[in-house]
């Protein structure tokens, strides 16, 4: 691997967070952090953070020393014109570091309210000339198509003058850059809309002509392998990448967290000039315990080919799973203790837990049951339990078993 990255400018890490909790999950690692609101975005099932919400979220992202970008990437119809005027109205007020777009009534009306623009990767920009293109129309990054390798974004990089960002951990789509109409088609939920039921994550049978059924045992047919490059940051960096793009916006906290370590371990050993593959893949290997559907290098390198389907498995390939438990029903900060509700399963002394809301995460261990006024070594679902805990946690936090 190269030693010489002095050459080159150290990307921005940009990490995906859908609330408070995943923010703190990965401050001390990025640099910026990109977002949703509850519409108008892709991944507008992250409800957490509402326009009513955003002043104070970017607040806290900028008290970090981060920046934040909002994501308003959706399809835009004209019933929808006035929600967007209402939503950049918002992100102007908040004083939103830019606006991820594509569409051009987005990218106008973001101008208009002199915010920055970063092209969504739902543009598909796959050459300079496109790129140049937005630049014009004073967008002042480009996040590039998924489809392009790295010799492609080299010539890109090598031909225009805007930043250039890109993918390189994370969820794969099966459609160019995003763009998918199966969700819509087969159960009226538009991925373009932000609803996107995952329909290629789901088994699939081979219909012949005639009417045969191909037996496939139970394959998951369309479901790509997540990306992850970070055995391959200097190739990356040496393409000209400005910033590198972590795909992530509806995983928990705890994912986003070992991720942004590992990619901020890696790039700073790039940039000491002491990166290599033998200390790059126990990061690897850490974030494989996190949830992911098995990894790959996407186009990088080539086309990908059937080693890049994640054929065998349904949607988690870790090892790792969580199991949900209860409940946090009360805090009790003097004595630095919860009162957990067991809606779903008992809980063990020594087992490793995690508490997590909208602005909680907490990983650690049992170390103190009581029930019913007694210390107990488990308690059984259905119980009201008080859990010692290591940190804050909140009223309607939820409580998960990590299994291994």
């Amino acid at each position: 691997m190269s030693t010489e990255p002095e050459e080159y400018k150290i990307p921005e890490l940009v990490m995906g967070v859908r609330n408070f909790a995943a923010l703190k999950a990965c401050q001390q690692h990025a640099d910026a952090v990109y977002f949703s609101l509850d519409k108008l975005s892709l991944r507008s099932r992250a409800q957490e953070i509402t326009t009513e919400k955003l002043a104070s979220f970017i607040d806290e992202i900028h008290a970090q020393g981060l920046k934040g970008y909002l994501a308003v990437n959706s399809v835009i119809y004209p019933d929808n014109l006035n929600e967007l005027d209402e939503v950049l109205e918002y992100a102007a007020s908040a004083e939103v570091d830019a606006v991820i777009a594509w569409d051009p009534a987005a990218i106008t009306k973001a101008s208009e309210k002199d915010l920055r623009v970063h092209i969504s990767t739902q543009a598909n920009v796959s050459n300079q000339v496109t790129a140049e293109f937005y630049r014009s129309l004073g967008a002042s990054r480009i996040v590039l198509a998924r489809e392009l390798n790295l010799e492609q974004i080299r010539e890109i990089k090598e031909d225009t003058k805007i930043e250039l960002e890109a993918f390189v951990h994370g969820a794969m789509c099966q459609a160019i850059s995003g763009r998918c109409y199966l969700s819509a088609y087969l159960l009226g939920k538009s991925g373009n809309c932000g609803e996107c039921s995952q329909p290629c994550r789901w088994e699939w049978s081979l219909h012949s002509d005639n009417g045969a059924v191909v037996d496939i045992d139970g394959k998951y047919l369309m479901s790509a392998k997540d990306l992850c490059m970070i055995e391959y940051i200097p190739e990356l960096v040496e393409a000209g990448i400005d910033a590198f793009k972590v795909e992530g916006r509806l995983r928990n906290p705890g994912y986003t967290a070992t991720v942004s370590e590992s990619y901020r371990k890696a790039i700073s050993m790039y940039s000491e000039g002491i990166l290599d593959r033998d200390k790059v893949l126990p990061l690897k290997e850490k974030m494989a315990l996190e949830y992911n559907r098995g990894f790959s290098t996407g186009f990088y390198f080539g086309y990908p080919g059937p080693d890049s389907l994640a054929f065998d498995f349904d949607m988690n390939a870790s090892p790792v799973k969580r199991e949900a438990v209860g409940i946090v029903t009360n805090y009790y900060p003097k004595q630095s203790a919860a009162a957990v509700k067991l809606l779903e399963k008992g809980l063990d002394n020594g087992d490793r837990i995690i508490i997590e809301g909208n602005t909680t995460y907490l990983e650690q261990d049992v170390t103190s049951i009581v029930h019913d006024g007694k210390t107990v070594l488990s308690a059984e679902r259905g119980n009201e339990i008080g859990l010692e805990v290591e940190d804050i946690v909140r009223k309607n936090d939820r409580v998960f078993r990590i299994n291994k």
